[in-house]
Formats: C-alpha cells, structure tokens, sequence
C-alpha cells in the first residue's frame, strides 16, 4: 500500500515533456545530500532539469546564497536555513506565500576516521571533551554560529575554547577533520555523515542542542514559479521522508 501511495505521488508531478523547465535551485550544505538523492528521481518523473549552485546560508562568501541572489544570479528555488530563508522575505526577495518547511536538523560532532570517539553522551562529558581537544572547527553558517556565539556560553566554556576554535568558510568540516587540521569537528549531522576519512561521533546532547529548520522559496525575481511550485509540493511531501531521514536530516511530521 505505501509503495503505491508513493507511486502516485510521484506520478502527480510528472508533466508533459513539452512543458518541461530548467529550474535554477540554490541549495545550501545541510540539505544537500537528500536533495541529491531526490534530484534524479524529481527529474525523472516531472521531466524538468534542475541546475543547482551550492552555496551556505549566511556567510561572506561568495557563495553565500544571499550573496548569490544579490549579484543578480538566476533562482527558481532556494533551499536554506529557515531563518535566513525569512530574512530574504523581509528584504523583498523570496515571495512569503511560498515559503516551504522541509526538516530539521541537528549538530553533530566529527573525528578522523581511526581516532578514539570522545564521549559526548551527556553535556558535562561534551564540556569535558572540549577542554580538553586540542583544535576544534566548526563551520561559518548556522550550526557554527550558534557554536560560537551561544554552546560555548551556556557551557561556560568561551575563555578556554574560543582561542583553539576555528570557523570554516565554504569546505566542509568534516574534510578538514579527515585532513588532520583540527582534532574535532562540528557541523550538521547530514553534512558530517558523507565524507570520506572522517567518523560521525554522535550528535551534541539534546539540552544544548541546536535544531535549525531547513526550508525552501522562491525568490521573486523567479523565471519558472509554476515549475517550483510543484517541485516544492514534491520536497515537503511523503515521497521524500525516506531520503531526508538517510541523509541525517528529521523529516517533519506533517511532511
């Protein structure tokens, strides 16, 4: 019976092939494996082609995907952290009535593949953990802000750690981490749990976690909003619980 339901989902976006788009999708890095995982099979069924820039939700970069829509760059969709994604509203550039929730997210902590995993099970071993390590890295979008600015101070921790901590533009953390520049890593379960050469070690305790919201709009500037549209119905839909849950992700429970 599920596999039916989902059949028919899909089926749903399928539209003629003579009214097929090419969709410009601005994605940012927590969402990014469910959203490969999702891509051929949207594409399959619907027939649109989605050209995907990738890109953090906040930041200096260039890649930013407010820096991109701000030089002027083409975007049907994009898919971000809730609250930049609202940001973008307030400022005009991303219609309110098609803002999208699509899941939740939650930090993680990395090591080096083959490395003793520290014990994080409770918010004093992750305080004790962060005494005493060496380097730690985290990335400059929201799970590194919310390190930065909010963890280490609920931990009274800040004098001690922010001297050896590290923020990273646009590589993933958990690279750097396999690469043997910093000792522990932090960033999004499903940004951690794709690379090679590094291991997840568990996600940071519940009563210091922080659980950013991905969702997804289109940007008023948008050359195909019809085509979004459907394509946002299929992301925040039932077909894509399963994706979203193996890349780390929490699916919605309304989704």
């Amino acid at each position: 019976m599920q596999t039916s339901i989902v059949c028919a989902a899909v089926l749903a976006f399928a539209i003629p092939a003579a009214s097929a788009e090419q969709l410009d999708i601005m994605n940012s890095g927590g969402y990014t494996a469910a959203y490969l995982a999702l891509k051929p099979r949207y594409e399959a069924a619907s027939g649109d082609t989605l050209v995907t820039a990738w890109g953090p939700s906040m930041g200096k970069s260039p890649e930013a995907i407010p820096n991109r829509l701000a030089r002027g760059e083409p975007a049907d969709v994009v898919i971000m952290v809730g609250y930049a994604l609202d940001q973008l509203i307030a400022q005009g550039k991303v219609d309110p009535a098609s803002r999208t929730e699509l899941a939740d997210s939650r930090i993680g902590m990395v090591v080096r593949a083959g490395h003793a995993l520290p014990d994080i099970s409770t918010v004093e071993a992750l305080k004790a953990t962060l005494l005493g390590a060496d380097s730690i890295a985290y990335s400059d979008s929201a799970s590194g802000v919310y390190i930065e600015r909010e963890l280490l101070k609920k931990l009274d921790i800040e004098a001690a750690v922010k001297p050896k901590a590290h923020m990273v533009q646009k590589t993933p953390v958990a690279m750097q981490v396999a690469e043997g520049k910093y000792e522990l890593g932090f960033q999004q379960v499903s940004e951690i749990l794709p690379v090679r050469g590094a291991t997840f070690v568990a996600r940071i305790p519940e009563p210091v976690q922080s659980v950013t919201r991905f969702a997804a709009g289109i940007p008023v500037q948008a050359r195909h909003p019809e085509a979004a549209r459907k394509l946002l119905r299929f992301l925040a839909g039932p077909e894509a619980r399963g994706a979203v849950a193996a890349s780390g992700l929490d699916p919605l429970p309304n989704n």
